[in-house]
């Protein structure tokens, strides 16, 4: 069946056809309406928030070897938030030499490099290293807190760039100072880096106690200027600075460094000693027990005051005392008792 026509459809258009566009060589007529061109609707993208160039091009490589706990994951999961303008990339195998990871940073355009680096299950070492020129540091990482695990007061926006806090004691020896500027380099977000944010909400702090560098991160409060703790926190043991990347000719190693095995040896031996004190006490007790006792001559004189004491005759005993019924019962013995006085009292009527 054909469809239906709708009424004025003819007219609309032979209408649609009359309103063509004039050509080039007619002339609008100066009444007629102009049509004015409408131009596509199209999204515009927000500008960024940062205006300006990004110039320092620091990337930082932040991955670990197998054989890490879950608390160094954590720590460098962490890191990674912290560092808006870090890599990631896998494990890397224990058997490969410390060298290679210069190509891995070349493969993955990293001009830094954090490397956590596990032995025995138990230790963790961390590298900071300038790759891949040099120079790198080796530390020992100890007393380590994660974010998860301090659950601290203290907050900060994710990609927001840190202030860094640096101990006098760093612009006094040479060592330090290197290590100063390593960490500057290494912590220090790049201005406009497109993952950052332009805010300065939180410092880092990098402290010298007890011939060790002592990390924090804090939360700056914008009413009084307050620092109130955000994590992670932890202890880095200096063991050597190097001169190339992950090796090299050493600069600098710290005289007061004490290995981990050589701790537990340590205090393996403390408590072996306490216990060999705890058997010598033990046997010289024996000893003094066994030892002859020393007899005291007696002294004459110490019956002088003694005055005998009157001696009664002696008693022979002739009869048999009677022997006492055992009675368990207490109820039984009261009735044997009634039965006696009651022979007693007839006995005497």
């Amino acid at each position: 069946m054909a469809a239906k026509r709708k009424r004025g459809a003819l007219a609309a258009g032979k209408a649609k056809r009359a309103r063509r566009a004039p050509s080039a060589g007619e002339a609008v007529p100066e009444g007629a309406p102009q049509e004015h061109s409408i131009p596509p609707q199209e999204h515009s993208i927000p500008p960024p928030v940062s205006q300006g160039k990004w110039k320092n091009k620091e990337r930082v490589l932040i991955f670990s070897s197998r054989g890490i706990n879950f608390r160094t994951r954590h720590l460098m999961q962490d890191l990674r938030t912290l560092m808006p303008h870090s890599k990631a990339d896998t494990k890397m195998d224990r058997k490969d030499q410390l060298f290679v990871i210069n190509e891995v940073c070349e493969m993955k355009n990293c001009n830094k490099c954090i490397f956590f680096e596990a032995k025995k299950k138990q230790d963790l070492y961390m590298w900071f290293s300038n790759t891949p020129q040099g120079p790198s540091a080796k530390f020992l990482v100890q007393n380590v807190h994660t974010l998860a695990e301090l659950k601290m007061t203290g907050n900060c926006l994710r990609g927001s760039r840190p202030l860094l806090s640096f101990d006098p004691i760093f612009d006094q020896e040479p060592h330090y100072a290197l290590l100063k500027e390593l960490f500057i380099q290494i912590f220090s977000t790049p201005q406009y880096h497109p993952k950052s944010q332009p805010f300065v909400d939180h410092v880092f702090t990098f402290t010298i106690t007890d011939e060790r560098i002592w990390f924090r991160n804090y939360q700056i409060i914008e009413e009084d200027a307050s620092l109130v703790e955000i994590g992670p926190r932890f202890v880095l043991n200096l063991i050597k600075i190097f001169q190339g990347s992950f090796g090299g000719p050493t600069l600098y190693e710290n005289p007061h460094y004490q290995s981990p095995n050589m701790h537990r040896r340590l205090i393996k031996l403390s408590v072996a000693a306490k216990f060999r004190e705890k058997q010598q006490v033990k046997e010289v007790q024996k000893i003094k027990k066994k030892g002859t006792k020393v007899l005291v001559e007696e002294d004459p004189t110490e019956v002088v005051f003694e005055t005998p004491s009157e001696e009664k005759p002696v008693e022979i005993q002739l009869v048999k005392p009677e022997s006492k019924p055992i009675v368990k019962d207490k109820k039984k013995l009261r009735k044997i008792q009634r039965k006696k006085q009651k022979k007693l009292f007839r006995t005497e009527g």
